[in-house]
């Protein structure tokens, strides 16, 4: 039995066909994906939550080989953008660092240089005891973290932003440094259909070779006897059972097999995740050429924006502005038609050609656990997969750390250690 349908789950199951085995998933939602899944979003098709590929996702593209979908993956140069003191400035290749308007000669300096480390670490062992805003202000300097980072951590982490790792970070800087075809050119991928392409394949291969999918499906309960699973409780329906895998946000671990060790679930508890509230904007126009735009305002409460048709041709421009916080801060609970204004005066504000009309529609989507808050020496942190129990593996995106969450690392930990010694 596999608990949750996203990626980790669906790369579960698939590895495990390949063994000759019959994996069972029940996924709480009516649809697989996770964050990955899509939505009809008045005649196109598209993410909940956006995703791209980098020249590094080495995983995703073996999977899209085996389902003959690689074809369907497309590269694209695409540029990144920062609205910075009133203005939007081409960012994140050298010539933009040395043109780029508010920093100053030395600090420019200072951050090439940290950038180009990030990209050459392979070993994150003395990262992984660092803070990350500590970290990085010793490489550029307060006050190029202030125009540079700060927003970018106050305004995903708020509260929880001076506990992260720098491990972490460099991670995610890595990822993306790396996803180059020359210094002054990032490459990015997407895939025809968007994610949805390979879920549905996915989804069709499983269900052909002896996997079942059980969808509006919820597990409320692991049935642990004797140190060993033996069933779980699924929309008050028992089903008995040799193995169960957890893919699950590890958030809910403790309420659905409370029969952990104490330490087990204590460990579990102690793992904060931040949620999302995602806008996405249909538009008769482009708001700007980049596909990646980081803002630094003080009237605005976002990191950035992601202009997605400036990766996937589509006939309208669509851009998602993520507001990430931890669950308890009071803007989760605002509307969304609060979201959704707000996200429009900062768009017209960023470009200030954009007038009302020019947005059709608008959607916002939720999720509770989006994102692991992953702090110094976070591995240690967490419990053995196996969590003492025969025949029981736990895991989602945390796992993988210091990688942060993305489709082809979920692909890699499925493969590597949840359908490995089966």
């Amino acid at each position: 039995m596999i608990l949750g349908a996203g990626p980790m789950g669906l790369a579960t199951a698939y590895f495990l066909i390949k063994k000759g085995y019959r994996p069972i998933i029940f996924e709480a939602s009516d649809r697989v994906g996770g964050m990955t899944a899509s939505f009809d979003f008045n005649g196109i098709q598209i993410e909940r939550f956006y995703h791209f590929h980098c020249l590094s996702d080495f995983d995703y593209f073996s999977i899209l080989k085996d389902l003959n979908l690689f074809k369907k993956l497309h590269w694209v140069e695409t540029k990144m953008g920062f609205y910075f003191n009133k203005s939007l400035q081409e960012w994140g290749n050298p010539i933009s660092l040395l043109f780029f308007k508010g920093l100053t000669f030395l600090e420019k300096v200072r951050y090439g240089i940290h950038a180009f480390y990030c990209t050459k670490i392979k070993n994150y062992n003395n990262l992984d005891k660092l803070i990350a805003t500590v970290w990085i202000k010793k490489w550029i300097g307060n006050s190029a973290y202030d125009k540079l980072w700060k927003k970018l951590f106050d305004y995903k982490f708020y509260e929880l932003s001076d506990k992260l790792s720098a491990a972490w970070i460099c991670s995610r800087i890595r990822r993306i440094g790396t996803s180059r075809s020359s210094l002054f050119s990032e490459k990015l991928g997407y895939l025809e259909g968007g994610s949805q392409t390979l879920l549905d394949a996915m989804t069709k291969y499983i269900n052909n070779n002896g996997g079942k999918i059980y969808l509006n499906s919820s597990v409320k309960k692991v049935v642990i006897k004797n140190n060993c699973v033996k069933a779980i409780i699924a929309n008050d329906n028992l089903f008995e059972c040799d193995n169960v895998i957890s893919t699950i946000p590890i958030p809910f671990i403790p309420k659905i097999i409370p029969d952990l060790n104490n330490d087990v679930l204590n460990k579990f508890k102690s793992i904060k995740n931040v949620s999302v509230v995602c806008v996405i904007l249909k538009l008769n126009k482009p708001v700007s050429k980049f596909f990646w735009v980081n803002v630094n305002d003080g009237d605005m409460d976002i990191p950035g924006f992601v202009e997605y048709s400036n990766l996937m041709p589509l006939d309208k421009s669509i851009i998602y502005i993520p507001f990430y916080m931890p669950q308890t801060n009071k803007k989760f609970n605002d509307s969304d038609d609060e979201f959704i204004k707000k996200c429009k005066n900062y768009l017209m504000k960023i470009n200030n050609n954009l007038k009302s009309e020019n947005f059709i529609e608008a959607n916002v989507s939720r999720y509770f656990y989006s994102q692991p808050v992953c702090t110094p020496n976070f591995l240690q942190m967490l419990p053995d997969i196996s969590c003492g129990i025969r025949d029981l593996k736990v895991a989602d995106t945390a796992y993988y750390y210091p990688e942060d969450r993305g489709i082809s690392e979920s692909f890699k930990f499925a493969k590597n250690h949840l359908a490995n010694d089966f």
